[in-house]
């Protein structure tokens, strides 16, 4: 008789089945197989198999003015150099295994911490309400991936009408902004999810600042800027928190660097 006993549950119903009495020397008492299954384990790994693009950028030209009278449509434009719009990125390694826009490479545009919209053109329309925005906008390959380099990015304050500030976000300071994991995800895009975020005015390392990632309640700790694959997510909603914190495990203030995103995953 081969027993396999994966589980308190089933030690239980073991010993509760070996305890019952025999009514003849010739009854048997037998056990099938039993197998639970654990719960995935969730990791991250880094992974650097992406072109650099170290010589990229991404400059704003509209709107022109970072201060505008009135509520309503704005006009943005950018110039973007050394990169393709719309192109494929070449994929290798990990690269080759994540979700991809089959649009090709574009802009992710973040207005107040929310969730980035991707733009394949240099220029296009943005409803604006009255209030003090923060916008940043970096190259992103086609699989998502930042480019990271001191040129590759805008980050502006963006004064609409008669505006309030609330955010309290400074981006000449430390301050880490949120890109992927978003929205949703179903087949094999669901095996390997990646995680990447842009940082402004700060470095990582074991002895300074870090991201700490929360999934599903599991942390890890992040020490250096660079994509990550994420790898045994349920499927269903997984949380994803970010969270920069200084060399004593703190929150470093800023309107940007406490997010919380929910991503759904699908057969």
């Amino acid at each position: 008789m081969n027993v396999k006993i994966l589980s308190t549950a089933a030690a239980a119903l073991l010993i509760a089945v070996s305890c019952q009495p025999k009514s003849t020397e010739n009854e048997e008492v037998v056990v099938e197989d039993m197998e639970v299954t654990a719960p995935a384990t969730i990791s991250i790994e880094k992974f650097e198999d992406s072109p650099a693009y170290s010589s990229s950028t991404l400059k704003m030209t509209k709107p022109a003015n970072t201060t505008i009278a009135k509520a309503g449509e704005v006009d943005f434009a950018f110039q973007v150099g050394d990169y393709e719009l719309g192109a494929q990125t070449e994929k290798n390694g990990v690269a080759s295994m994540l979700a991809n826009s089959g649009d090709g490479q574009h802009i992710h545009f973040i207005l107040d911490n929310m969730p980035y919209s991707a733009h394949y053109e240099p220029g296009f329309k943005r409803e604006m309400p009255e209030g003090t925005h923060y916008l940043v906008a970096f190259l992103s390959r086609s699989y998502h991936e930042s480019v990271k380099n001191e040129n590759s990015f805008i980050a502006e304050k963006i004064v609409v009408g008669n505006a309030t500030d609330d955010m309290n976000v400074d981006f000449d300071q430390p301050t880490m902004i949120y890109s992927r994991p978003k929205g949703e995800y179903s087949g094999k895009d669901t095996e390997n999810l990646l995680l990447d975020f842009f940082l402004l005015n700060t470095t990582l390392s074991e002895n300074g600042n870090k991201v700490r990632a929360t999934i599903n309640g599991q942390e890890f700790m992040i020490t250096e800027w660079a994509p990550y694959v994420i790898k045994g997510l349920p499927k269903g909603e997984v949380t994803v928190k970010l969270e920069l914190l200084d060399a004593d495990g703190n929150l470093i203030p800023g309107g940007f660097n406490d997010v919380t995103r929910t991503v759904t995953l699908k057969d």
